[in-house]
């Protein structure tokens, strides 16, 4: 699979298998609380996740009353958010699409989601996406960044290709993950160089004792603002 692809089919294939998440996150939870706006009307707040996947965490922002909009490369999953919602009788703006190209007009969001996609993609593709997501989100408004960390015990266990990529990883927590861009401290510095304000810059490790050598899940929790 050419390094340049931004979204992996491995997702297609799961999500068309039935994968899916019913909750959302609760560190998404929190951070939509924490983090819109309560000047206006939650109907006004407009959210957006990138790599929305079946889009649990929207369907917790709709049904608090937020305005949400997702895009996932993966037609099976967002298929599956529409039908959701309109059970449920939620709103929400879900469609396919490419995270390095938002489909959207400058200063549209307050908010933005990455729950574990951008990670999905290599260095570059990641480098793109951020740069969209400045784009679309209005002065002030704050976005949630989560990828893998590289010191994640999945990140010696694959192999690694270009763009800063690992895939056929064969142990720890992201066995059957795809491809997985493990994400340094100096690539967040970077990554977040120019025009952002950092809240929130927590790299969270979790040791499993019972695994051999003791495998750790690590990942980045970052909340960003965007300058005024």
């Amino acid at each position: 699979m050419s390094q340049s692809v931004t979204f992996d089919p491995i997702w297609e294939e799961k999500y068309a298998g039935g994968h899916a998440q019913r909750y959302p996150w609760d560190v998404i939870v929190s951070f939509v609380f924490r983090s819109a706006p309560r000047d206006r009307p939650r109907s006004e707040v407009r959210i957006l996740e990138v790599g929305c996947g079946t889009a649990s965490n929207l369907w917790f922002a709709a049904r608090e009353g937020f305005s949400v909009t997702g895009i996932d490369g993966s037609a099976s999953a967002i298929a599956t958010a529409k039908a959701r919602f309109a059970e449920d009788g939620l709103d929400g703006d879900l469609s396919v699409g490419d995270f390095t190209d938002l489909a959207f007009e400058d200063a549209t969001f307050d908010c933005v989601i990455d729950r574990g996609a951008l990670t999905c993609c290599g260095h570059k593709a990641m480098a793109r996406a951020v740069t969209e997501v400045q784009r679309v989100l209005k002065p002030g408004g704050r976005f949630f960044f989560n990828p893998y960390a590289d010191s994640h015990s999945s990140a010696r266990a694959g192999r690694q290709i270009e763009d800063g990529l690992t895939t056929d990883i064969a142990a720890g927590t992201l066995v059957g993950a795809g491809q997985i861009h493990f994400v340094g401290r100096r690539e967040i510095d970077t990554l977040l160089a120019g025009g952002w304000t950092l809240h929130q810059v927590q790299r969270l490790e979790l040791t499993d004792m019972l695994a051999p050598e003791g495998g750790i899940h690590a990942e980045w929790r970052i909340i960003a603002e965007k300058n005024r």
